[in-house]
């Protein structure tokens, strides 16, 4: 009986016993009065994440921010902070090189920025190392935020922090977008406007090294019409040849009257062959056919592939036409259509020009159309797209002379107007403009060094010649060797003996010229 008693003693204990530990390793049996009995641990919000050692988060909202705004300027940060040493030294480090890079490879010089944007193919790369570096980076920023915030919080400041992520990734969208779009748009206009184009009469050994092919000046022929590659009986209505020394910039501008007959072209050209008293003297036929205007869209037509081959045969006849008669070679072309002109203007913000009379704004004097009004003249009056084309066009009650004084004003008033700060706000507008209504045979390789030369000609002296009617220029049969001999002068003034008179000037300054209500205007022809 003994025996019994204590077994039944020791029956007692066990069943008072409490259950084992977990470090046994042994699981309690399911339903079991141990496991029922035993209280339920509170639960930590933060998920499995929470749990991990050696992990350090903010205490409340105020740091939680502030590192999710810190690990937003300086991606890593925040990896660095809650523990991820690794992840957060790599993409801290990854990030300062990314920002050393690009500016030591952009801020060596201008040149280096220039060509990047007439690289089509970088450009399009950039683009998309755009779209995934947002992609990384609003990733970073995220994740930071998660790792930071605290295990334990209330709601409002989980939506707060949410919230706060949502500004930061959508401050940062629109820049990225916008530089992605604006470096996509400049390899499409690239590719568009100077891109595999043919031309019959542009200068033999130019490379992107050399791209004056070792000249002192370039020759650039602006055009205005209404019309662009491969259409014909197109009046280029605006003539001007802009001479650039390419050491300084200095630039003299040639102005020549839309109406010029006969004009002349080099002794090595096929159209010498065919003209070689001047483009259409002797004939019968309208001589409204043979004016300047009207040889963009007749030698294309009369004389197809004459010049050889080329994308505008019309552009080509013009460039020989004006290097025959001014006795200077003309490198390359640039034509603008004036129907798009009023686009680039609005584009850019509108120009300032000084108006010394009144401009009409439309109208036509040869059918007896009045115009609809009038630009009224007085200082630094700012124009929009549409009234800058008629301050620049404009003839009504007026004659071609005072158009191509605007004209020359207007050319002044744009290089004015494209300062950095305009270039950069209105970008893309100005490159969806260009595309569309400019054409020219400068090659790819070459334009990055006419911004570069566009840039000084901006700081530079800039001179200009009108050959308007007097008794040394008339427009019906001009005289050509008084024509080179004053483009000679405009360019090479010779030097005064001491003592000897001041010789009469062949040009004028563009600023005064354009100035309000100017004291007098010096041209070829005075």
């Amino acid at each position: 009986m003994p025996e019994a008693a204590n077994g039944a003693r020791r029956g007692v204990r066990r069943a008072t016993r409490p259950a084992r530990s977990w470090r046994t390793g042994r699981r309690p049996a399911a339903g079991s009065h141990s496991n029922a009995a035993r209280p339920e641990a509170p639960r930590r919000s933060g998920g499995a994440r929470a749990l991990r050692r050696g992990r350090r988060r903010t205490h409340g909202l105020p740091g939680t921010l502030g590192l999710t705004v810190l690990g937003a300027m300086l991606p890593g940060s925040g990896y660095l902070y809650a523990g991820r040493r690794a992840a957060g030294g790599l993409v801290l480090a990854a990030w300062l090189v990314l920002l050393g890079g690009v500016a030591w490879y952009f801020g060596r010089d201008v040149r280096t920025a220039i060509d990047f944007a007439f690289d089509p193919t970088r450009l399009k790369i950039a683009a998309a190392l755009l779209a995934l570096g947002f992609l990384v980076w609003a990733f970073v920023v995220f994740t930071s935020y998660r790792l930071v915030r605290p295990a334990q919080r209330p709601r409002s400041h989980t939506v707060a922090g949410n919230v706060v992520v949502a500004t930061l990734c959508l401050a940062a969208v629109a820049p990225a977008t916008y530089a992605a779009r604006s470096a996509l748009a400049t390899a499409e206009a690239v590719e568009t406007v100077f891109d595999d184009n043919q031309s019959a009469t542009v200068p033999h050994g130019v490379t992107k090294d050399d791209p004056w092919a070792g000249t002192d000046r370039v020759n650039v022929l602006l055009l205005g019409g209404d019309g662009g590659k491969g259409r014909t009986g197109v009046r280029t209505d605006t003539v001007i040849l802009v001479s650039m020394d390419t050491h300084t910039g200095k630039t003299v501008m040639f102005s020549l009257p839309r109406n010029m007959m006969y004009a002349e072209f080099p002794e090595d050209s096929p159209l010498h062959d065919l003209y070689p008293d001047g483009y259409g003297r002797g004939s019968s036929e309208d001589p409204g056919f043979f004016m300047l205007n009207a040889i963009y869209g007749q030698v294309p037509e009369r004389h197809p592939g004459i010049l050889g081959k080329s994308d505008n045969e019309g552009a080509d006849a013009v460039k020989q036409a004006v290097e025959g008669s001014l006795g200077i070679p003309v490198d390359y072309y640039l034509l603008v259509n004036l129907a798009g002109f009023r686009e680039v203007v609005d584009a850019m913000g509108g120009v300032t020009v000084n108006i010394n009379e009144p401009v009409a704004i439309e109208g036509n004097t040869d059918a007896g159309i009045p115009p609809i009004g009038y630009l009224e003249p007085g200082p630094d009056q700012h124009l929009d797209g549409y009234h800058a084309l008629w301050f620049a066009r404009g003839r009504y009650g007026s004659d071609d002379y005072a158009r191509m004084e605007r004209q020359r004003c207007m050319v002044d008033a744009l290089v004015e107007a494209a300062n950095p700060m305009n270039l950069l706000t209105r970008y893309l507008d100005l490159v969806k403009a260009g595309e569309d209504i400019i054409y020219t045979d400068i090659p790819l390789d070459v334009a990055p060094a006419f911004v570069d030369l566009a840039l000084e000609v901006k700081g530079a002296k800039v001179k200009s010649v009108v050959f308007r009617s007097s008794e040394e220029f008339y427009s019906g049969d001009p005289d050509y060797d008084y024509v080179r001999e004053t483009v000679q002068k405009a360019l090479f003034p010779p030097p005064r003996k001491p003592g000897a008179p001041k010789p009469p000037k062949t040009s004028d300054d563009t600023e005064d010229a354009c100035a309000y209500d100017p004291e007098g205007t010096v041209t070829a022809a005075e």
